[in-house]
């Protein structure tokens, strides 16, 4: 996930323009059109909500034919074969649906889906990326989860553009 400092993942209005920083940060590294390849390759399955997935589709699908499920209630129009709707109990999606079949799977966007991952202990890790940037209102990433999460930092990466990626292991009790 990608927020602004003060934990926005999209203004009021729902836009994400704000993403793109212009900020220069001289220690932070650029990813190599390589590395970026290399990481989207080690993806095997992509899980996010119904808003993610109707963004991604407005800025220009950018999940290729991984295996995608949409979670929704909703009757949304799917024109894609790796695109799958899924209505039902979370932890059987993940635990026998999704786990026996994919190694590494990327939950992607959504405030909502989030709290839901959290609260149900299904996310092994949070990698989170801040930009630099202060919205001051619009959909926050961690809409008040309710409960306490203990982390363990695996990694911090800055990049030139000021961006920092945080990456946490969920620590299971």
């Amino acid at each position: 996930m990608v927020s602004s400092l003060d934990g926005f993942i999209a203004k009021k209005d729902q836009s994400v323009s704000w993403l793109q920083s212009t900020d220069n940060y001289e220690k932070g590294i650029t990813l190599s059109e390589e590395d970026v390849t290399k990481f989207i390759d080690s993806i095997d399955c992509y899980v996010m909500g119904s808003r993610t997935y109707e963004h991604a589709l407005k800025l220009g699908w950018p999940y290729g034919n991984v295996p995608v499920i949409v979670l929704t209630h909703r009757d949304l129009m799917v024109d894609k074969e790796n695109v799958e709707l899924y209505s039902g109990d979370l932890e059987k999606l993940v635990n026998h649906q999704l786990k026996p079949k994919y190694s590494n799977i990327w939950m992607v966007g959504g405030a909502i889906s989030t709290k839901e991952f959290m609260c149900l202990k299904l996310a092994d890790d949070i990698i989170i990326s801040i930009m630099p940037i202060i919205l001051g209102d619009g959909t926050l990433f961690f809409d008040y989860i309710g409960q306490e999460q203990l982390l363990h930092l695996k990694d911090v990466t800055t990049y030139k553009d000021g961006m920092v990626e945080l990456w946490y292991e969920v620590k299971k009790e």
